[in-house]
């Protein structure tokens, strides 16, 4: 059984990697599995994998050049596990940092919540 710690850092190894990872991220993430993000400006939720998988690959779309995404810190309570991270990229103006909140079971990602943090 994969314990959540892996799970979620297969899930930033992916993130990192980019669309030549897509598929592996996709099979991350529980068929009902539901994912919580503000990269629009506003926070939107996404019901199921297959939601999951088009906000991904739009979202790639949009990917800033030479991004680099760093995780700062994990934490896990059974089954929560807590990050910490740092983007940067030439076109921020500073280093941009978030938490993200993942629920692991059998498994697989069922609730992803990623919010900004003050800088």
């Amino acid at each position: 059984m994969n314990r959540p710690r892996d799970v979620v850092e297969r899930y930033f190894r992916c993130m990192q990697a980019g669309p030549g990872a897509a598929e592996d991220l996709f099979a991350l993430f529980a068929d009902d599995a539901v994912y919580t993000e503000p990269f629009t400006g506003t926070s939107r939720t996404h019901q199921g994998r297959a939601a999951i998988e088009r906000t991904l690959r739009d979202s790639w779309q949009q990917t800033p050049p030479d991004l680099v995404l760093t995780v700062d810190r994990v934490d896990v309570d059974g089954d929560t596990v807590t990050s910490l991270w740092t983007c940067t990229s030439p076109v921020f103006p500073g280093p941009m940092r978030g938490r993200d909140v993942c629920v692991v079971r059998d498994g697989r990602i069922a609730s992803l919540e990623v919010c900004f943090l003050p800088s």
